[in-house]
């Protein structure tokens, strides 16, 4: 085993180095900005010495880009799998500027998950400046829309998944500082609302809100939730003018259960939700992506105790669990990938405008990450 805490990984200039990929903001809905992002990453793995591919997005989200490393070997080798799209929407820097404040270091996106990619680029970097070679080949994989479940882009990450042994996945470590070796089911729900128009002044009792349509679902939606499978309304979006009834109204919704088969009956439940009512409004759910359930089998639980020795060569009681908030993990783990997820930076605050990670993790996992890269063969 390599002398992990020789490599000299300096969290100070790592976080030099994070600071554009964190002030390029890049939400997922906006892929001009992503592709600006996908720059940054293409020139950053070129410099490196990959080859780097550059794929068209699909669907109208932003491009993905692969970086695969030279290497002897032709045989399955090791995927490293992130994201650069955000929930954070252009301007958010406003409110969320990068800064430093003590140990932490405050950005969008800062945690979920551009602090982890760029740790795991920085590993390769660091075993490339020791002349220490990895036993397998070594493929970065970074993509553009993971935010709204990874819509366009499963078919090309299952793909690409299935030519490798290994998928390492550098999303937020878990609160402790642990790894993920599985995570829940989740599906999404579109949501539609349809009232009929009136004047809202002159004839408000002529007309059906959409809008109160949906207000009602609501409730019905949330009180779904069980200990089993859980029911959530995040999005909603309705009327166009404040003096017309409005006439449609749309939403989203997310279910997540840590079972496959409660997550299918939670869809059932969802689906059965359609109906119309007597006053002319109409309420229709549709099922949207899903992320199947991710539950660990014998070759990710092996690899996770491959991480768990190279942890405790740094001090670190390396533990694991399973994870609601899906990744793409759940798709090459569902696939019996060996895949080890949450190899990403510790941080509190990700989605919300207290984004943020805790500095010294960031040299932190880097050196568990290159443990990795250099000894699964």
């Amino acid at each position: 085993m390599i002398d992990l805490n020789a490599l000299p990984f300096d969290s100070e200039k790592m976080l030099s180095g994070l600071k554009p990929w964190i002030e390029c903001e890049s939400p997922t809905y906006d892929p001009h900005a992503v592709n600006r992002m996908m720059d940054l990453a293409s020139k950053e793995l070129a410099a490196s010495g990959a080859k780097v591919e550059r794929i068209a997005g699909r669907l109208g989200f932003g491009d993905c880009v692969r970086g695969t490393f030279p290497h002897a070997k032709k045989t399955p080798g090791i995927l490293v799998m992130g994201h650069f799209d955000t929930v954070h929407p252009v301007g958010t820097l406003q409110k969320l500027p990068f800064r430093r404040d003590g140990d932490k270091c405050f950005g969008p996106g800062i945690m979920d998950m551009k602090g982890g990619n760029y740790a795991a680029l920085e590993a390769l970097r660091q075993l490339q400046r020791a002349k220490i070679e990895t036993h397998l080949p070594v493929t970065f994989l970074f993509t553009s829309d993971e935010e709204i479940g990874s819509a366009s882009t499963r078919e090309m990450i299952e793909a690409e998944a299935a030519k490798h042994k290994y998928v390492l996945v550098p999303e937020p470590a878990r609160s402790e500082g642990g790894v993920v070796t599985g995570r829940y089911a989740i599906a999404r729900f579109n949501l539609e609302a349809i009232g009929r128009p009136s004047h809202a002044g002159a004839l408000l009792a002529d007309g059906r809100s959409a809008i109160r349509v949906m207000a009602d679902m609501i409730p019905v939606i949330d009180a779904m939730t069980t200990s089993d499978c859980t029911f959530s309304v995040g999005v909603v979006h309705g009327g166009q003018w404040v003096n017309c009834v409005a006439s449609s109204c749309t939403g989203q919704a997310l279910s997540m259960a840590k079972k496959q088969s409660d997550l299918d009956d939670g869809v059932k439940r969802m689906l059965a939700l359609s109906k119309k009512d007597a006053q002319g409004g109409e309420f229709i759910v549709t099922r949207g992506v899903t992320r199947p359930v991710w539950e660990p089998d014998g070759k990710t639980m092996a690899l996770y105790e491959t991480a768990k020795r190279i942890a405790a060569t740094l001090g670190v009681d390396l533990k694991h669990s399973s994870a609601g908030g899906g990744s793409d993990g759940n798709f090459t783990g569902a696939m019996g990938i060996a895949t080890l997820d949450g190899l990403g930076v510790r941080g509190e605050g990700l989605h919300t405008l207290n984004e943020h990670i805790f500095v010294e993790s960031l040299a932190e996992r880097g050196r568990l990450m290159a443990g990795l890269l250099a000894e699964l063969n």
